[in-house]
């Protein structure tokens, strides 16, 4: 006997490709969205990290310059104070050269040449003055090389005029205070003063 399939089996199996299109579909965009979601989870992550190690960063980097300002500020201090040594050293290893140009000029101011001036530069020493002749200059300056805490004298100028009705030579000399020793070794300072005192 012939059985015939009278029922459209043609439309449910076109329906059942249609359910499973529309399942597969369905589980398709759930997986992809679940990607998307995920993917953008761990991208969040890592900006949220990157920001907090920002963050840190920037605030390490405040607390350097903070450092860095205060390491200025420390240098700055420094060297004000070592400029500040330095000057004190300065004055103290040259507090006694004013006494040997006093001394010194004591020793060899010959009769008849009297000051007017002396001023100090350094060690150039710029002196002005009268005299009662042009050989008591001469004599002045011989000293000058002579003496073991002044070197250099030069001339600058001489001209004639009347002081007191008295007439004189105005003169304006120039020479250097040297030293015999360093100022490092005190002992041999006294020791050279004495030799020169002797």
């Amino acid at each position: 006997m012939i059985r015939i399939n009278l029922l459209p089996h043609r439309a449910e199996k076109r329906r059942a490709k249609q359910l499973q299109f529309i399942v597969l579909s369905a589980i398709s965009l759930a997986i992809g969205a679940l990607i998307v979601v995920l993917v953008h989870v761990a991208i969040s992550a890592q900006i949220d990290y990157q920001d907090r190690r920002n963050a840190y960063l920037k605030q390490e980097i405040a607390v350097l310059d903070k450092q860095i300002e205060e390491i200025k500020k420390l240098r700055e201090q420094t060297q004000s104070l070592l400029a500040r040594k330095n000057v004190v050293e300065n004055l103290q290893s040259t507090r006694s050269d004013v006494v040997h140009l006093l001394d010194q000029m004591l020793r060899i101011l010959p009769e008849g040449v009297f000051l007017k001036s002396v001023k100090q530069s350094g060690y150039a020493i710029n002196l002005v003055g009268y005299s009662q002749s042009n050989a008591r200059i001469s004599t002045l300056m011989r000293s000058i090389e002579d003496s073991p805490w002044l070197d250099s004298p030069t001339l600058v100028e001489i001209h004639a005029t009347t002081v007191g009705g008295a007439r004189v030579s105005e003169f304006t000399l120039n020479f250097n205070l040297t030293r015999l020793v360093p100022l490092a070794d005190p002992v041999a300072v006294k020791a050279g003063e004495k030799g020169v005192r002797g």
